[in-house]
């Protein structure tokens, strides 16, 4: 049976899936920016997203730095970053949580190469473009999906003592979500896997 604070709890989980939001292009400056204009804007932009909006830090010089010295991201000309920087930069903030830094290399390169500054028809932002709009259609998906799993662990452990109960109920919720990460995580890596042994032959 879901108690108040259960409910409560699922509402929450649904309401900060309807705030996710992506960062629109339109909203990049259309100039290049310095270094702390770059983290000043990321900050501004996704420090709702964090656990710990207040203490988290999004993006430092410091990361920047590594990105730029790990060829995730091309180097600035003359100290300043564009507005395709900028969307890599996102992209990298997204990916970083749930792959390691080679695998980020492994699908940011071709981007980087075939459309960073390219005189192409198809720009780096239309790429940005399709993908994020392809996210936000999945919300109501992960919506759907959230609300089935909660109810799958509200289900679980019957015969457990009541003071067990809801620890036991939120272990199932967890571990059930923790499970679909860790399968689309090695998706993903196999995914990275055989596209960087078609590019070696």
């Amino acid at each position: 049976m879901m108690t108040i604070e259960t409910e409560d709890l699922l509402n929450s989980i649904l309401k900060s899936l309807d705030r996710i939001d992506y960062i629109h292009p339109e909203d990049i400056p259309n100039i290049d920016l310095y270094m702390d204009q770059v983290t000043t804007f990321m900050d501004r932009k996704l420090k709702d997203s964090t656990r710990n909006p207040k203490e988290d830090k999004i993006l430092t010089k410091t990361m920047i730095n590594n990105y730029a010295k790990n060829d995730l991201l091309p180097p600035p000309v003359k100290k300043k970053y564009s507005k395709e920087h900028v969307l890599l930069l996102i992209f990298i903030y997204y990916y970083k949580g749930i792959m390691s830094i080679s695998d980020i290399q492994t699908i940011l390169e071709p981007l980087t190469s075939r459309f960073f500054h390219a005189d192409k028809e198809l720009k780096l932002q239309d790429i940005y473009d399709e993908v994020f709009s392809l996210e936000k259609e999945q919300v109501e998906v992960l919506k759907k999906d959230v609300i089935d799993k909660f109810a799958k662990a509200e289900g679980t452990f019957q015969e457990a003592e009541e003071e067990d109960r809801e620890f036991l109920r939120m272990f199932s919720f967890i571990c059930m979500l923790s499970f679909d990460v860790y399968v689309k995580k090695l998706l993903i890596e196999k995914l990275l896997d055989g596209y960087s042994e078609k590019k070696k032959k």
